[in-house]
C-alpha cells in the first residue's frame, strides 16, 4: 500500500498538468497559426470591415471554410461517414447553424473535452475541402 495521496483535480493529465487552462479562442488561434504555413490558407477576418454570419470567423482554403470556432467548440467540415462516426463513438455532434433542426451532415462540431485533438480534426477537414474542387 502506497502513502502518496493523489489530490483531486479536475481533468489533470499530462498536457495541462503544468498549464492553466486554455480558452477555446486560444485553441483555435492556435490552429491557425500552425496551419497558416499553407500559402492556400486564409486566415479569419475578425475586422471592423468582416462580414458577419456563417463562416464568418472560419479558416478558408482556396476560399471555402474548412474550420471554425462557434460557441466555444471546433466546427470542421469532414466526409459524412467520418462525421458519422465521431457522432456515434460520442466525440462529436452534427452541427445545427440555424439552431432549429436542420443538421449539416458534413459538418461536426467538437467540445474542448472532447479527446479529439482539434489540430489533427482541421488537418483532416482541411485536406477534405481542399480534395474537393
Amino acid at each position: 500500500m502506497s502513502d502518496i495521496v493523489q489530490e483531486p483535480t479536475s481533468e489533470a493529465t499530462p498536457e495541462n498538468a503544468s498549464h492553466p487552462p486554455v480558452t477555446p479562442e486560444e485553441r483555435f488561434a492556435t490552429i491557425v497559426e500552425a496551419l497558416l504555413s499553407n500559402p492556400d490558407i486564409t486566415p479569419p477576418s475578425d475586422g471592423p470591415q468582416s462580414k458577419k454570419g456563417f463562416g464568418s470567423s472560419g479558416l478558408r482554403i482556396n476560399n471555402k471554410i474548412f474550420a471554425m470556432l462557434v460557441k466555444d467548440k471546433l466546427v470542421v467540415k469532414l466526409p459524412k461517414p467520418r462525421v458519422d462516426a465521431l457522432i456515434a463513438s460520442g466525440k462529436g455532434e452534427r452541427f445545427d447553424p440555424r439552431h432549429d433542426g436542420r443538421l449539416m451532415k458534413e459538418w461536426v462540431s467538437v467540445a474542448q473535452t472532447s479527446e479529439e485533438e482539434w489540430l489533427d480534426l482541421s488537418r483532416e477537414a482541411m485536406e477534405f475541402v481542399a480534395s474537393q474542387r
